[in-house]
């Protein structure tokens, strides 16, 4: 049984992760959203070592707090102004896509709960793989290993970071 403050700290890492998920989707201002998606992603991240995931929690700040940010911003500065406000979206069709986001819940709800309410029942405890394990995954070309999806969000990656420099050659 984990202990009342363990379970607070838990709530509090999940309640900024949404606060701050909303702010990031609902700020006006560029550089304030990527400063939320910033804060998201380190709370992400403690949720990660509250898991004693060290490892991912790890490669969370290093990998998306530290670089994936940084090129978010990099991106704002070259092809915008990042002072300006956005306008409002104005549409018609807010009631479509409000509805759309709702059966969106509502399919991976259902799908959460009935693979979960199988699997979660029958699941064993979990030791921590070896460093070796997570590398033979990451970068293995087998089943279940993640060398070729790595490789394309490399190239995607570098296909942005020169889209946004030959914008801001067009100035």
């Amino acid at each position: 049984m984990e202990s009342v403050g363990s379970i607070i700290a838990y709530w509090i890492i999940v309640l900024s992760i949404v606060v701050f998920s909303v702010l990031t989707v609902t700020a006006r201002k560029i550089l304030r959203a990527a400063t939320y998606l910033l804060f998201t992603l380190f709370a992400t991240a403690a949720l990660y070592f509250k898991l004693d995931y060290e490892f991912l929690g790890t490669v969370q700040i290093a990998v998306y707090a530290g670089g994936i940010v940084v090129l978010f911003v990099f991106a704002i500065l070259l092809t915008s102004r990042p002072g300006d406000n956005t306008d409002r979206l104005t549409s018609r069709k807010k009631s479509l896509g409000i509805l759309a986001a709702v059966a969106s819940l509502a399919v991976t709800g259902y799908a959460f709960v009935s693979r979960c309410a199988n699997l979660c029942t029958e699941l064993q405890p979990m030791d921590n793989p070896t460093m070796k394990q997570i590398g033979e995954t990451l970068m293995g070309t087998g089943q279940g290993q993640y060398l070729l999806p790595f490789e394309a969000i490399s190239i995607l990656l570098l296909a942005c970071i020169i889209g946004g420099v030959v914008v801001a050659r067009k100035r």
